[in-house]
């Protein structure tokens, strides 16, 4: 983006990482240029139509796109984070099974040594069944990948989700505070990024340590709220 400089020169990274999400080469290049960033994000779809939608290419297209940002990503010392989206579901009428996503993350791993995989649900089609067979069918067959989470929730449904992914093995998980974002081709409007505040009460009820320091957190939260009351 325009204003990424004056972003990050804001930002105090002495305590996190950055990642930023891009969407071909260029951007890639672009980001690379700067030392705070640690991640490139991709969103990879496996569904032909959300992939032509969100970056304008298909998925054999996109296949090519991001072999070419990881080899960007290496030579500048990043790493490559990749998102799978319609990981959990496809609302397009497009064949859609746990088989197609694990073909993927396969191919993904062993052809472009993609080594953080973050399944996302997109849309919020995901239910705990599917998010617990996804994770409990690719965290032991490829040891060498680290698998995230990224969902999208309606309000009433997010810790049962957080429950069904962490305990299958998922050990990285994305959110937003009060659930900001989303995707607008989701069919509910309720639709939104997982809150972290629901991800950090329900670790916090199962005494998982997040290295996440609350204190701080709320006043993030606090400030948020006079921005978006």
């Amino acid at each position: 983006m325009r204003d990424t400089a004056d972003v990050l020169d804001k930002v105090d990274t002495s305590n996190s990482e950055l990642l930023v999400i891009v969407a071909n080469e260029r951007g890639a290049n672009d980001a690379c240029k700067f030392e705070q960033i640690d991640y490139l994000g991709y969103p990879f779809s496996i569904s032909e139509e959300f992939q032509k939608r969100n970056t304008n290419s298909s998925i054999d297209e996109s296949f090519v796109r991001v072999e070419r940002i990881q080899e960007i990503a290496k030579k500048s010392n990043k790493e490559l984070v990749l998102y799978l989206s319609m990981g959990f579901g496809n609302p397009y009428g497009e064949e859609w099974h746990p088989d197609i996503v694990t073909s993927w993350c396969e191919k993904l791993y062993t052809k472009l040594d993609v080594k953080i995989q973050a399944l996302s649900d997109t849309i919020g089609v995901g239910n705990p069944q599917i998010v617990t067979s996804l994770f409990e069918t690719l965290i032991p067959s490829l040891k060498s990948v680290e698998f995230g989470a990224h969902l999208h929730t309606l309000p009433d449904n997010a810790k049962e989700l957080i429950e069904a992914a962490y305990t299958s093995g998922c050990r990285r998980f994305d959110g937003a505070i009060k659930g900001f974002g989303g995707c607008p081709m989701a069919a509910d409007s309720l639709t939104g990024n997982m809150p972290t505040e629901k991800m950090l009460d329900w670790f916090n009820e199962q005494g998982v340590q997040t290295g996440i320091d609350m204190d701080q957190f709320f006043k993030t939260m606090e400030k948020s709220l006079t921005v978006f009351p």
